[in-house]
Formats: C-alpha cells, structure tokens, sequence
C-alpha cells in the first residue's frame, strides 16, 4: 500500500502542474484580454514578482496534484465502507486543497471567501460522488447481469 501511494504521488505531482496549467490557459481565455494569467495578482503581489507566482503555484499545483492521487488509494480499502471511505477521502483532500488554495489566493482571505469556497467545494465534492456512485451502481448491475446469464447458463 506504501509503494502505491509512493507511485500516485510521484505520478499526480507532474499531473497537478499540468492541470494548474490548463486552468492557467483556461482564465486567460475566459478573461479575454490576450494575456496569460498564471497566478492571481494578490499573489504576485504577495510574493515580490510574477517569478516567484509562478514558482509558487507551480510547486502548490504539483503538491495538489500528488495529493489527490496517493489519497485515491481510500477507496481501494475494501474493509471500509463506502461512508468511511467518503469522509476520510473528504477530509483528507480538504487538508490538502484548503492551505494551497488559502496561500495561491485561489480564494479571498476573508471569513466570506473561505465560507463561500467550502460550499462550492462541498457542491462539486457531493456532485462528483454521486456521478461516480451511479455510474457503479450501474456497472455493478451490468456485471451481476452477466453473472445470472453464465448462471443460467451453466444450470441449462
């Protein structure tokens, strides 16, 4: 198990960056102004220079990133149930998504910014979910069908 979240890891940290980075290009898109908007400008402003943003986001994308894969081996432990996998994955990936988001400045800094961030957050966590639940419910289903099948297949 050690090996495995070693392996996810290593392997969502490149995987972070890259998507910090199709988010970066996807603002500049949305913002519309023909500039590349890589970091927020508080941060930048935080930090001394648009360098040092960069370097920043870059690393907290990539720390992001690994954090999120070494903590999708939750949901291989099949001795947890699927309540407990979902509130240790949750609470996990909230430790690791609100710092970076709090230091990058992916939200503001206030009482109302941090509240209004664990809505939206929880929102796309409970929206998520439940696709992912259905779409194995569904597959589930489809298989136990297929086993019937080979069942009365083999009684034949």
């Amino acid at each position: 198990m050690k090996k495995k979240i070693i392996n996810r890891g290593l392997l969502g940290f490149p995987l972070g960056i890259a998507i910090g980075y199709i988010v970066s290009i996807l603002v500049s898109l949305y913002a519309g102004d023909g500039m590349f908007h890589f970091a927020k400008p508080e941060l930048v402003e935080k930090v001394g220079s648009e360098l040092n943003a960069v370097i920043l986001q870059t690393v907290l994308s990539g720390i992001l990133g690994a954090g999120f894969a070494m903590s999708s081996v939750i949901w291989e432990i099949e001795t947890w149930s699927l309540a407990k996998q979902t509130g240790i994955y949750f609470a996990v990936i909230c430790l690791v998504m609100f710092p970076i988001s709090y230091v990058a400045k992916w939200m503001p800094n206030t009482v109302g910014g941090v509240i209004s961030y664990i809505a939206i957050f929880l929102g796309i966590f409970i929206v998520t979910w439940l696709i992912q639940y259905f779409i194995w419910k569904s597959k589930i289903k489809k298989i136990n069908e297929k086993v019937k099948d080979v069942e009365k297949l083999s009684t034949e």
